[in-house]
C-alpha cells in the first residue's frame, strides 16, 4: 500500500484536498497522512474549512504563519523535512502555488521523494508574483503533474516537461463546487441576512500582496468599491491580514466566510470583484461575471469567453467603468467545459493508487 503525505497550508488547498482525500479512500490502495504548515493560521481561514469539508484533523500541524516569504518558506522546509524523515512516505502530494507548496516540494526533492502536483501547468507569465515563481519551480521538481486544462498541459510541454508525467484531469475546484454547491448547513446570520434580502449586491475579495502592500493600489480599490456601492451594496469578507488597513463606512465589511458560505454569496451576487485565482473560477461555476483586479490571470479561457475582465487596480475609474459596462451589457458569454466534468479527484486518485 502506497503511503502519501499531503502538504497543505491555505484555504484553496483545503478545498481541493477534501475532494482528492475522499476519492483516495474510495479507490483504496493508498494510506494518506496530512501535514498542515499553518500558513493560514487564523481559525476563520483554517479550522472552519476542515470542519465543514468533512476532513479529518491533520496528523501534523507545524503552526508556521506570519513573517516574510523567506522566513515562512525556510521554517516550513525545516519542519516538513523532519516529518518526511520520520514518515518516509512513497510520495508527497502538493496543491497549487503557495509557499507551503514550494516548501513541501523542495523538502521532498532533497530526500529523493517523488512529488505529485495538483493544479500543475498554470502560468500568469508575471514573474513578479511570488505564486508564479512557486508554480514554475514546483513543476520542475515534480514527478507527476495533474493539469486542470488544455492550456496548462500545453504550458508544461512547452517547458520541456516529460509528457508521460502529465495527466490532464480537469479542475478539482469544479468537483468541489458540484459536491458542496447544494449544501446549506452552517449558515451564519451575516450571510443568511444577505441572501434572504434578495437585493442585488456585488461581492469583493482582496488579499494578494501586490494589492494589499501597495497603499496606492489598495486606496484605488477601496475608492472604486465605494463608488460602486453608491448604486449597489458591496459585500467584502475581509482577510484578517488586512483588516486594520481597511477604513470605510460605505462598504459592508463582514468576517471571512467558510467555503460553503462563500459559494452561496457568489451564487447570489450580481458580480464578483477579486484578485483571487480560485474565486474567478468559482464565479464562472455559478455563472456570475467577474472583474479580476490584476493585470493578468492564469485562467485565460475565462477572459477569452467574456466571463472575466482584467483591470489592473491603478486607476479607480477603470474599475468602476468596467463594472458599469458588465452590469449594463446583454451580450452572451461562451460556456465551455474547460475544467472537466467534475470527476478530476477520481482521476487523480486512480493515478496515485497505481
Amino acid at each position: 500500500m502506497a503511503e502519501i503525505l499531503t502538504i497543505l497550508g491555505a484555504r484553496p488547498q483545503f478545498i481541493k484536498a477534501s475532494m482528492v482525500s475522499r476519492a483516495l479512500k474510495a479507490v483504496g490502495h493508498t494510506q494518506e497522512k496530512v501535514l498542515h504548515t499553518g500558513q493560514h493560521y487564523d481559525p476563520s481561514m483554517s479550522d472552519i474549512f476542515f470542519e465543514e469539508l468533512g476532513m479529518e484533523t491533520p496528523q501534523y500541524n507545524l503552526g508556521i504563519g506570519g513573517g516574510t516569504h523567506g522566513q515562512n518558506t525556510g521554517r516550513m522546509i525545516e519542519g516538513i523535512e523532519s516529518v518526511l524523515i520520520n514518515e518516509k512516505p512513497d510520495l508527497v502530494l502538493v496543491y497549487g502555488d503557495t509557499n507551503s507548496t514550494l516548501a513541501g516540494s523542495l523538502a521532498a526533492s532533497k530526500l529523493s521523494i517523488p512529488v505529485a502536483h495538483v493544479e500543475s501547468g498554470l502560468r500568469s507569465f508575471n514573474r513578479k508574483m511570488p505564486e508564479e515563481i512557486n508554480r514554475v519551480i514546483v513543476d520542475q521538481i515534480s514527478s507527476v503533474h495533474f493539469t486542470p486544462t488544455d492550456l496548462a498541459t500545453k504550458n508544461l510541454v512547452r517547458e520541456g516537461i516529460d509528457h508521460s508525467s502529465i495527466h490532464q484531469t480537469g479542475d478539482v475546484m469544479y468537483d468541489a463546487a458540484l459536491f458542496f454547491g447544494g449544501q446549506s448547513d452552517g449558515e451564519t446570520p451575516q450571510v443568511r441576512d444577505l441572501i434572504s434580502d434578495k437585493k442585488p449586491f456585488a461581492l469583493a475579495t482582496i488579499h494578494r500582496q501586490e494589492n494589499t502592500e501597495d497603499i496606492k493600489k489598495l486606496e484605488n480599490i477601496i475608492n472604486s468599491l465605494e463608488e460602486i456601492a453608491e448604486g449597489m451594496p458591496v459585500v467584502w469578507p475581509v482577510h484578517p491580514r488586512i483588516r486594520g488597513k481597511v477604513c470605510t463606512r460605505k462598504l459592508r465589511l463582514i468576517d471571512p466566510c467558510g467555503y460553503i458560505e462563500m459559494q452561496k454569496l457568489i451564487r447570489h451576487s450580481k458580480i464578483v470583484l477579486t484578485d483571487s485565482g480560485g474565486l474567478q473560477k468559482e464565479a464562472f461555476f455559478h455563472r456570475v461575471p467577474c472583474v479580476t483586479l490584476r493585470g493578468e490571470t492564469e485562467w485565460v479561457e475565462l477572459v477569452d469567453s467574456g466571463w472575466n475582465e482584467l483591470v489592473a487596480p491603478c486607476n479607480s475609474g477603470k474599475i468602476v467603468d468596467c463594472v458599469s459596462r458588465i452590469m449594463n451589457s446583454e451580450y452572451k458569454r461562451e460556456v465551455g467545459h474547460w475544467y472537466g466534468k467534475g470527476d478530476a479527484a477520481g482521476k487523480i486518485a486512480s493515478v496515485l493508487s497505481r
